[in-house]
């Protein structure tokens, strides 16, 4: 990219246009336009600047400023990178996307400039599919170390070209760690999709390099990441496009990113043809000037076949590699260029760093919708099993019946046994058979407490399902959870607890404290009877007998809680009844919560960001702002 002894001719102040033409008509041509410096409250310390001498107080100070400010990025990388999307809910694909470009753009980019003030310069050249991108590098540089060819894209590998004493620093270690690469051997050869190719040559001068990128615009959708990829590693951006293609919206997507990021730009218009030509630039011109771009620099390449060797053989990339060997000869310029774009991308991070957050606080609040669905559904659950466990809506059909089965057979009578010597014989001898019907009242109080968390827990989920599918993404996450194994056990599981919650409800009939101050103290009986009779008045027979109504239970019937405190006493009995309501409340509210799991699951594992992340985020661009 040696610059030529002689550049072509340019117009004065009053030319109609900056475009370089070649050969054909040189009296067009232009000089470049010096790329603007930047504004004095863009943050004048970022960015490269010259050293002050070691050991003074300016660079001791300079030195602390630099490893502030290098740990100030670190820690937003750091928030960047550990932040999750859930897949499938909204705002994950354009939270990951940004995600991703910002924190390829400080690891790239911004980390190595501030830690290195040597790096060499890099050109991306990009741009539209056969605008002779691959041709050009070949020209500027001097030699072929690019393919060139019909098929489209042509590029599928990026090839950067840099003189040999600088390609250590492309290597895996220094520039961008995670792409693939290949040295060059000998001629250009072409790389494998996803490869960088590392083209060394002496015909490069040293502290610069030019990068061939994949089609902007290519058929092949994974090459627009690989190029954007690329361009945000880049200090200046030549965009190339075609006099056919130039009004593409792609090409002006990737000339707006320049914009906004203010990056140093060069724009080159190719194969322009000699007819219309006047007019033809004054509206690429006019288009830039429009976007906000009327300060890039800006040149044309007229339709030509003089080609050979994969490069041009006349003098038409003249005027553009005089304008590169300015940018990299002359430390003024250069400076100019690279502090732009890096200031540029710093002043980026005000906006694209929130609006990152606000992606992950879009996503919290999704997830805050579908944890409070889930909160909702259990708490009304729990509230629908705690009002029917007292108010005696479980004391009809099956279960009344059984009750007055047992209370008219009985049953509570033939329980009682007055203590003493036939008591004893009859201990000796044995328990009681119990009789189906009590068989039959005990099976009947476990399918009603089954029925009544079976429905509850049910209703619970159907409510979740239908309000997590009201929400983009959330039915996959509904039937994720729902299709969790473990779940469909929910029945077998409230037999064991209301099993288990009867056995104790009878053992607490049998402590001491419940009989040594009642009629228990004279009587014998079968704990297990009893501690039905307790589970009825539970129950809410009580009320259900007071309330009338359909389901009021049948008068006829003996009142549980009288035998009860015939038994016990008053006191006694509020504290058995007391110690077994609260038993049965904590294995329902148990099973309630084990049911929740698969939800709470489903929840945790979709990768919704944590609360906090958004904080950090905006906190991290605060350090920045005030570090810079």
């Amino acid at each position: 990219m040696t610059r030529p002894s002689a550049a072509p001719g340019t117009t004065g102040p009053g030319a109609p246009d900056r475009f370089g033409t070649g050969p054909a008509a040189t009296s067009d041509q232009p000089a470049p336009g010096p790329e603007p410096a930047p504004d004095a409250d863009a943050g004048a310390r970022v960015g490269p600047t010259a050293p002050a001498p070691a050991g003074s107080a300016r660079h001791r100070a300079s030195v602390s400023e630099d490893h502030r400010f290098e740990q100030v990025l670190e820690s937003l990388r750091k928030h960047i990178r550990d932040l999750e999307f859930a897949d499938g809910l909204p705002h994950a694909e354009e939270g990951r996307t940004l995600q991703t470009d910002v924190l390829a753009q400080l690891s790239d980019y911004v980390l190595p400039r501030v830690r290195r003030s040597d790096i060499p310069l890099l050109i991306a050249v990009a741009g539209s599919t056969g605008a002779g991108k691959s041709t050009l590098v070949n020209s500027l540089v001097g030699e072929q170390v690019t393919t060139t060819g019909v098929r489209r894209p042509t590029t599928n590998s990026p090839v950067l070209a840099c003189n040999p004493a600088d390609v250590d620093w492309f290597s895996e270690a220094s520039f961008i760690p995670s792409l693939p690469r290949v040295r060059q051997q000998g001629l250009a050869m072409p790389g494998k999709d996803g490869m960088l190719v590392l083209a060394a040559t002496e015909a490069m001068p040293r502290g610069v390099a030019l990068l061939d990128t994949p089609d902007v615009d290519s058929a092949v959708a994974a090459h627009h990441e690989f190029a954007a990829k690329f361009l945000d590693a880049a200090d200046l951006w030549m965009f190339v496009t075609t006099s056919t293609r130039y009004a593409d919206a792609r090409v002006w997507e990737f000339l707006q990113v320049a914009r906004d990021r203010d990056t140093s730009l060069a724009v080159v218009l190719s194969r322009v043809p000699r007819r219309g030509r006047r007019q033809l630039l004054d509206h690429f011109g006019a288009m830039l000037e429009a976007n906000g771009l009327g300060t890039a620099a800006r040149f044309a390449i007229p339709e030509t076949d003089q080609v050979r060797g994969e490069r041009f053989t006349s003098n038409v990339a003249d005027h553009i590699r005089g304008y590169l060997a300015d940018v990299a000869g002359e430390a003024d310029q250069r400076d100019r260029v690279t502090r732009r774009t890096f200031i540029g991308v710093i002043d980026s991070f005000r906006s694209r760093v929130p609006e990152l957050a606000r992606q992950v606080e879009a996503q919290i609040e999704t997830g805050r919708t579908l944890a409070t669905a889930v909160d909702d559904s259990y708490a009304t659950a729990r509230h629908r099993v705690e009002t029917s466990l007292g108010d005696g809506s479980l004391l009809r059909g099956s279960l009344l019946a059984r009750w007055q089965e047992v209370a008219a057979g009985g049953e509570l009578a033939r329980s009682l046994r007055l203590r003493g010597k036939r008591a004893r014989r009859v201990r000796r001898a044995g328990p009681p058979e119990r009789s189906q019907r009590v068989i039959a009242l005990e099976r009947a109080v476990r399918d009603a407490l089954e029925a009544l968390v079976v429905s509850a827990c049910e209703r619970a989920s159907d409510e979740i399902e239908q309000r997590w599918r009201e929400v983009p993404g959330g039915g996959d996450l509904a039937a994720k959870a729902l299709n969790q194994p473990g779940t469909g056990l929910l029945a077998q599981q409230i037999r064991q607890e209301v099993a288990e919650w009867q056995r104790e409800v009878a053992e607490m009939t049998t402590a001491s404290g419940a009989t040594k101050r009642s009629v228990a103290r004279f009587v014998t009986f079968d704990h297990d009877i009893v501690a039905l009779v307790l589970i009825i008045d539970l129950l809410g027979y009580e009320r259900s007998h007071s309330g009338g109504g359909a389901h009021a239970a049948d008068p006829s019937g003996p009142s549980p809680q009288r035998l009860l405190k015939g038994l016990f006493g008053a006191q006694s009995l509020r504290s058995i009844g007391a110690s077994a309501r609260d038993d049965l409340r904590q294995r329902v509210l148990g099973l309630l919560n084990r049911e929740r799991v698969p939800f709470d699951n489903a929840l945790a594992s979709a990768g919704i960001p944590s609360e906090d992340s958004a904080v950090q985020l905006y906190q991290a661009t605060y350090n920045l702002e005030i570090t810079r």
